[in-house]
């Protein structure tokens, strides 16, 4: 199943599905970010988490355009520890480096505490990366 979420002009800025073969919820995100585009993704994404009972988040943003640093206390903060206290543990961000975004998520991964992130610039090393930690053995 696929959730999309919408900003007020109707456009798509995050999609979230829970992928039930790999045991990780996956997140794409695209567009520019508002501050409440990025509070309202993270606690759909979170409880979808949650009442899926996974640990596992594929978090892509290599359609976003620009960077969140509005957001980043927010979500390093506030965010980041009730997503473990919901059961995430392992977090592959996939970016653009070269982007405002990927400059962001390096930010974010340097000061995060709450659980395991990687960030990526290569989708299929971020999922040969999670999968190590979503398939329950």
């Amino acid at each position: 199943m696929i959730q999309e979420l919408t900003n007020p002009f109707g456009r798509v800025y995050l999609t979230i599905e829970t992928n039930t073969k790999n045991r990780w919820i996956h997140v794409n995100w695209m567009g520019y970010l508002t501050e409440e585009n990025i509070k309202n993704g993270a606690a759909a994404y979170t409880k979808a988490l949650a009442d899926a009972g996974f640990n596992c988040v594929l978090n892509d943003t290599r359609l976003i355009i620009g960077g969140w640093d509005h957001s980043l206390n927010w979500v390093v903060n506030e965010w980041a520890p009730r997503a473990a206290r919901a059961g995430l543990k392992y977090f592959a961000m996939i970016t653009n480096p070269e982007t405002f975004g990927g400059s962001t998520a390096s930010t974010f991964y340097s000061n995060l505490k709450s659980f395991q992130a990687e960030v990526f610039d290569d989708k299929a090393k971020a999922e040969e990366w999670l999968r190590q930690y979503s398939i329950e053995r």
